[in-house]
């Protein structure tokens, strides 16, 4: 499994209307791509147009090929884009090490 780290910044004042949109999203354009294998969403508390989104998918090319490549990332962006200050920064990872 690879997690997708995306570390997210927003325009102020636009969170609830945020968190609204990248729920939406998810629940209806990326939970349905190949590979998906679920999310979690954190929001800052210092910073509260700070958000930490995990993508967690089967594969790397889940994401970078087979979702990027697809209408559905232009579906997604069109939802979640629109509230960025900027470009997020989005890494994958591989689990080393869990807790039980």
């Amino acid at each position: 499994m690879i997690l997708e780290l995306a570390d997210i910044r927003i325009q102020p004042g636009q969170q609830d209307a945020f968190d609204e949109a990248i729920q939406r999203a998810i629940r209806t354009v990326v939970g349905k791509a190949k590979g998906f294998q679920g999310y979690k969403v954190n929001k800052g508390i210092e910073s509260p147009e700070r958000y930490l989104l995990q993508i967690f998918w089967e594969t790397l090319e889940n994401h970078t090929v087979d979702f990027r490549g697809s209408p559905a990332f232009t579906e997604w962006r069109a939802i979640v884009g629109p509230f960025f200050a900027g470009p997020p920064t989005v890494e994958h990872f591989e689990l080393l090490a869990k807790s039980d």
